[in-house]
């Protein structure tokens, strides 16, 4: 699933692209995927796209007192080109299922893969309209998040795991698996310690990780083209994705945890004292 750090080079991918120029055609390929229309779908064509900007791992674009919001999901992504087919897209057995057609010809694809479809489109008046948008944390990069922030975040959370609530977009917006993953690791603590009972040196490292993990990946997505956004991401992940591999930083064999639709890696030798996690699916198939 994009999180924080590709959904903003998306966003500054389309804003170098899109901003100024006036939307030619919208055209709606996989009916369920528009969750709100209090903005006609034809209303779009004319208008200008005034900006583009990310809330989390929304994609809002901003045209003439209008927005079209999107969430890119599990499968989601979005496809530019340079020059749109002329012909009208209509569904098919491809991933397709929205395109926008800017003025000079060019535009976007948001397309989906896999049978699992919950990539979601908004047409609404405010980005605010959207209620999942309308209900996230505050934004980890910004300048209102400081440490006193995360300490008050970690004191509510109380006994709640540490992956699970970097990972809860109400508590904190944008950070998903993958990226929890990476700041655990760098922060060198169990994805499973209690929130609560952290002391002041481990949030201090947390809120450091926290930072530099998402500016550290935001650098190194900057200027690539869409299509280059996901290898490249995965590509410079540490300990996400990797079971199995060696720990860059200590050697360690990295393990997983698995769960029904998801799984988490993680260094038993950095973040758990030597302690091999519970396999969840695992322990559920002994009982």
């Amino acid at each position: 699933m994009p999180e924080l750090p590709e959904v903003e080079s998306l966003a500054r991918f389309l804003e170098k692209r899109c901003v100024a120029h006036a939307v030619a055609r919208a055209e709606l390929v996989a009916f369920p995927c528009l969750k709100t229309a209090g903005v006609p779908l034809a209303a779009l064509g004319g208008l200008v796209v005034e900006t583009v900007r990310r809330r989390g791992k929304f994609l809002c674009l901003g045209l003439g007192g209008c927005w079209l919001v999107t969430h890119l999901a599990h499968a989601g992504w979005l496809v530019w080109r340079d020059e749109m087919p002329a012909q009208p897209a209509r569904p098919s057995r491809n991933p397709l299922a929205f395109r926008l057609v800017l003025d000079d010809g060019s535009g976007f694809d948001l397309t989906e893969a896999g049978t699992r479809k919950s990539l979601a489109i908004y047409l609404v008046g405010d980005p605010l309209d959207v209620p999942n948008l309308a209900t996230l944390g505050p934004e980890p990069l910004d300048a209102a998040f400081t440490p006193a922030q995360l300490d008050a975040i970690l004191d509510r959370a109380g006994g709640a795991h540490l992956k699970g609530v970097l990972r809860d977009q109400r508590i904190i917006a944008g950070v998903g698996n993958a990226y929890s993953d990476e700041i655990l690791w760098a922060a060198r603590l169990s994805p499973y310690a209690a929130c609560g009972r952290l002391d002041a040196s481990h949030r201090a490292v947390l809120y450091d990780a926290i930072q530099t993990v998402l500016t550290a990946a935001i650098d190194d997505l900057a200027g690539l083209d869409a299509r280059d956004l996901k290898p490249h991401k995965k590509a410079g992940f540490r300990v996400h994705a990797r079971t199995g591999e060696p720990c860059p930083a200590c050697g360690t064999t990295i393990a997983e945890v698995s769960f029904a639709e998801s799984s988490l890696q993680y260094c038993p030798t950095c973040q758990t004292g030597g302690k091999t996690l519970a396999d969840r699916r695992l322990s559920r198939l002994l009982k």
